[in-house]
């Protein structure tokens, strides 16, 4: 068959998720990364390989890569939250790190841990995308095309290149420009010269190749079925295109790269296709008689599931809500939206929320991560594996999150409080994202970046200035309360304050008002508390929820 029938593209999640938001250390560059590559399987009988252990991980972090021990974690982490498992195994870890009592007995339980060594190479590797080059800071990206011009970090230090987490045509040239040295990267030492290079003869194990799978998958003849890279690369009539032999069981370095580059096109499931040819939401609640410019596009229809993406933009002074099937599982992207309150009430894949001001996200349980860019007052209510923020000012997080918060480069006044909320359905959504009640970090973020070491960048919310979020939709579902409740002393300042409701509504009953006098005192109320509401912005957020025709009950479409 031929082989321009195979069309590989470079898989969207290990760079939306797994890229983490700042410059990468100095010592992830080719240089070092060659010298693990060569360590790790020179000690292959010591827990490095072909499967890396947490204690070696440490070790060769610490002490030649000169990271600080939780940084090191962070990236171990980070890649291991990108492998699949099962809920059930991701809820048993969690009650395995909540039952320790000590730094000693965690790290004990972290020494069991392992990830696959090549495709870990290949993920410390890939940190490089968000590498912030004086050179194309200047010039403009290297490639590929004049849309991205945006991209290059901005002169008031702010660097924008998270926008190439999301950016499928960046992550393409990066694989493309990077190809050699993501292929040397996991070449034995025997078929490297002495200066770690490859060679016109140099062999590429099937590992190899399979571990490429962690960044590559395709088709043949464009059908929907998605392959891993080695399944595609061993099938029988490629062998003479790639360079796959029989004998050495092994392909030709040059052949199989010149293949690859030949394969490679735009993915299929990216951000600018989901854009180009997704369908618009219908949204259960919105607003009529806004502004026209929102764009919301969704790929569900036409993708496999575990290729699911929604990209929202520009929502102005709207209430949107939605729990469905459609976003079950997908990378959500919420971009420039502005005054708005948007409720996605399913369990998400991950969740990026940039460029947007004065709004609140209220979001289901997100299976790997939330993270905020360039955003001004905003307000995110979830539960997720992960939570990152650059370049925010004045927001607040009410979360529940078993790592702790990444509080990356560029932010102002963050504020961090309990989670608080609940619907119907989110224990069930949480069990099925594999998340848990406890651990707990919400309350403890990692400062990762070093302008960051003044901690007066956030705060945790004062227990006076705490109030509990409703949820106002109906749905069918068992969950009644907060997940895992509330901490003491925000459930006491709820409780004080109730005593005092009580208080208050006693008072007025032994006034002895007479009907007049009521009604005289109810307008007063009533005018007071409309003031509050316009003083307070919570006025927008009431009228933007009386129910349209159809009534407030969630689309399931």
């Amino acid at each position: 068959m031929d082989q321009s029938m195979v069309h590989l593209w470079v898989k969207t999640e290990p760079f939306i998720v797994g890229a983490l938001q700042i410059p990468p250390p100095s010592k992830f560059s080719m240089h070092y990364l060659r010298k693990m590559s060569t360590y790790v399987r020179t000690r292959a009988s010591e827990g490095c390989y072909p499967c890396l252990f947490w204690p070696m991980w440490r070790h060769i972090a610490c002490g030649k890569l000169q990271l600080a021990k939780d940084l090191a974690w962070l990236y171990f982490e980070i890649f291991d939250s990108l492998v699949e498992r099962t809920p059930e195994e991701r809820l048993e870890w969690a009650e395995v790190v909540s039952s320790c009592t000590s730094e000693e007995e965690l790290e004990k339980q972290r020494n069991k841990l392992s990830v696959d060594t090549l495709q870990f190479l290949l993920f410390l590797y890939i940190q490089q995308l968000n590498k912030v080059s004086l050179r194309t800071s200047l010039i403009g990206e290297e490639w590929p095309s004049p849309r991205d011009k945006s991209q290059s970090a901005n002169l008031t230090g702010k660097s924008t290149c998270q926008n190439k987490n999301w950016n499928d045509y960046t992550h393409q040239a990066f694989v493309q420009n990077h190809l050699l040295d993501l292929l040397e990267l996991l070449l034995d030492p025997d078929q490297l010269t002495a200066s770690s290079h490859s060679t016109h003869s140099s062999l590429v194990s099937p590992e190899a190749v399979r571990a490429l799978s962690f960044l590559i998958e395709g088709t043949v003849n464009k059908t929907r079925t998605v392959h891993p890279l080695h399944e595609l690369a061993l099938w029988q009539p490629l062998h003479a295109k790639n360079g796959y032999s029989k004998i050495t069981k092994a392909f030709s370095f040059s052949k199989l790269q010149a293949w690859l580059r030949a394969c490679l096109t735009g993915s299929p499931f990216g951000t600018s296709a989901c854009l180009k040819s997704g369908k618009k939401l219908a949204w259960a609640q919105q607003v009529e008689g806004t502004t026209k410019r929102a764009k919301i596009a969704c790929n569900a229809h036409m993708v496999p599931e575990v290729h699911r993406m929604v990209v929202m933009s520009q929502v102005y002074k709207q209430t949107l809500a939605k729990s469905s099937d459609t976003l079950v599982g997908a990378h959500v992207k919420i971009h420039r939206c502005n005054e708005s309150f948007i409720y996605l009430l399913s369990p998400l894949r991950s969740v990026t929320i940039e460029k947007c001001r004065n709004s609140t996200f209220v979001l289901g349980p997100v299976h790997t991560a939330i993270h905020l860019h360039s955003c001004d007052n905003v307000k995110v209510i979830g539960i997720c594996h992960r939570l990152s923020i650059s370049s925010t000012t004045g927001c607040t997080f009410n979360i529940l999150t078993p790592t702790h918060p990444l509080i990356l480069l560029g932010n102002q006044a963050v504020t961090f409080a309990p989670y608080h909320t609940h619907y119907p359905m989110l224990e069930d959504h949480m069990a099925r994202m594999g998340l848990a009640t406890v651990p707990n970090y919400w309350d403890s973020p990692m400062l990762v970046c070093k302008e960051n070491s003044d901690a007066s960048v956030y705060r945790l919310l004062p227990p006076n200035e705490f109030y509990t979020f409703v949820i106002p939709f109906e749905m069918e579902g068992d969950t009644t309360e907060t997940p895992g409740g509330l901490p003491h002393a925000y459930q006491k300042a709820l409780s004080q304050r109730e005593q005092k409701i009580q208080v208050w509504q006693k008072t007025v009953k032994e006034a002895g008002l007479t009907k007049d006098q009521r009604k005289q005192f109810q307008v007063l109320v009533e005018n007071k508390f409309y003031e509050w509401l316009i003083h307070t912005g919570h006025r927008q957020q009431l009228d933007s929820l009386v129910p349209s025709a159809a009534g407030s009950k969630q689309a399931a479409g």
